[in-house]
């Protein structure tokens, strides 16, 4: 081979090629100003990442702090359902005293729950929406129009207005006339 051709097949057929914008050609152009400006601009894009990540990690923490208790409040929303299906029952008049007590724990429950930002979903006479009510049921209904929740079955809660359990609803269908 000849030394030309060497050179050739030793550098490949890059250096047949015209320059490629991004090579070194081109950065040794550049004017330190143009320079400047990219340094500048490229700081503020990180800049603004870095504020991007701070904001979304803050809202994961927070998100994690206001829905850390769901778990266990869903065990405790159980607890309360059986209370409150204990205070509806009719008791006997010897049994008075314990029906007080009963009504006074369901209450501090419910308060507890409060305080943590847990709320009941209000679902008896509104429009059946299917974020907060889950249908188990329709019903005709001569009193309210179709759509509308007749029944409560079991009762929905929100965590930080969050559902954390739908309202299990019956819900009027159309008459039939």
């Amino acid at each position: 081979m000849s030394e030309e051709k060497r050179k050739k097949h030793k550098n490949g057929p890059e250096t047949d090629m015209p320059d490629q914008p991004g090579t070194e050609s081109e950065e040794i152009s550049e004017t330190p100003e143009q320079d400047e400006e990219d340094l500048q601009t490229r700081y503020l894009r990180l800049a603004a990442d870095f504020q991007n990540f701070r904001r979304r990690s803050e809202k994961e923490k927070n998100d994690v702090y206001a829905y850390a208790n769901e778990k266990i409040v869903l065990e405790l929303l159980d607890v309360i359902d059986n209370f409150e299906r204990a205070t509806d029952h009719n008791w006997e008049a010897g049994e008075a005293r314990l029906m007080e007590g009963m009504t006074m724990i369901l209450k501090q429950l419910q308060d507890v729950l409060e305080k943590n930002h847990v709320e009941a979903i209000d679902a008896l006479g509104q429009l059946f929406d299917p974020t907060y009510h889950d249908a188990v049921m329709t019903e005709p209904s001569e009193t309210c129009e179709s759509g509308r929740v007749t029944r409560v079955m079991q009762k929905g809660y929100m965590l930080n207005k969050k559902v954390i359990r739908p309202a299990m609803v019956v819900v009027a269908a159309e008459r039939a006339e």
